[in-house]
């Protein structure tokens, strides 16, 4: 039987890449690749593309995927020009689009976690971007799109942790938000969460991070004690005198139990380096 096409936008980044290394084996892979690395422009699956001056079509066209992973950054603009491709393109060919999204679709809500069929609304740029591109691959087929909301990532080789030590390292402080809850995943997690919904699939609206909530300085605290033996100075920033939420929890597409976590288990993935 013939691997699956797939295609990840934004295969270099830290996500798009956990992405490719975990569907590589399994999969026909293909990934895009902004900045010149020794490493993408060597592997055959990765094509350069330019978001603010490429055509995606292009590399649709070489590629013809069954599937499409979205996990793109960059200028807003382009990246709502280049979904607006995507979208065409998929109305025309049999192929699925899995969007990256964020739970920042909902930071205009901060009084309650926010679930699957939940109206977005949100008060930050990029909340309203994703938006945006949700409300075109809404108009496509459900069995075409994947909406794939996210919460805050960690992980050992996340840009969030690399950005915590580096702030330790020069003794600066890292800011915790005390009255931020929130839910949480990391690259390991996601990425396997990410393989089932192709495998079986699955398409619609998904909330992709662990299953209960958490004080974010609390987390935070946690994680740093678990990547070394630091002493941060922790600055406190207080947005509000009230618990604000910004949590992406599942409700009417539960994943199978053993893809299901804990914020405990995210705290645990992080080795004391």
């Amino acid at each position: 039987m013939e691997k699956k096409k797939v295609l990840i936008l934004g295969g270099s980044g830290f996500l798009g890449n956990a992405i490719y290394k975990e569907l590589c084996n399994y999969f026909d892979t293909y990934g895009t690749y902004f900045h010149s690395r020794r490493s993408f422009e060597r592997n055959k699956q990765f094509f350069q593309f330019n978001l603010e001056e490429d055509d995606i079509f292009e590399i649709l066209e070489s590629v013809k995927p069954q599937v499409i992973i979205s996990s793109l950054r960059g200028n807003f603009a382009a990246q709502i020009i280049a979904h607006q491709h995507l979208v065409e393109y998929i109305g025309r060919n049999d192929c699925k689009l899995y969007f990256l999204s964020s739970a920042n679709v909902f930071d205009a809500y901060s009084k309650y976690p926010s679930y699957e069929n939940d109206k977005t609304l949100s008060e930050s740029i990029y909340g309203r971007l994703k938006i945006k591109i949700e409300n075109m691959l809404m108009r496509l087929p459900k069995g075409k799109m994947g909406i794939l909301r996210i919460p805050m990532v960690f992980g050992n080789s996340s840009p969030r942790i690399k950005q915590m030590k580096d702030l330790i390292l020069n003794n600066e402080p890292v800011e915790v938000f005390p009255n931020l809850i929130l839910n949480v995943t990391n690259d390991n997690k996601l990425t396997q969460q990410i393989h089932y919904l192709i495998n079986r699939n699955k398409t619609g609206i998904f909330h992709l991070g662990s299953t209960d909530l958490v004080h974010h300085e609390d987390f935070v605290k946690e994680v740093l004690e678990r990547v070394g033996k630091f002493n941060p100075i922790i600055k406190r920033v207080y947005t509000t005198n009230e618990d604000r939420y910004l949590a992406v929890l599942p409700k009417s597409n539960n994943l199978p139990k053993n893809l299901r976590f804990t914020y405990q288990d995210i705290i645990d993935h992080h080795i004391l380096k």
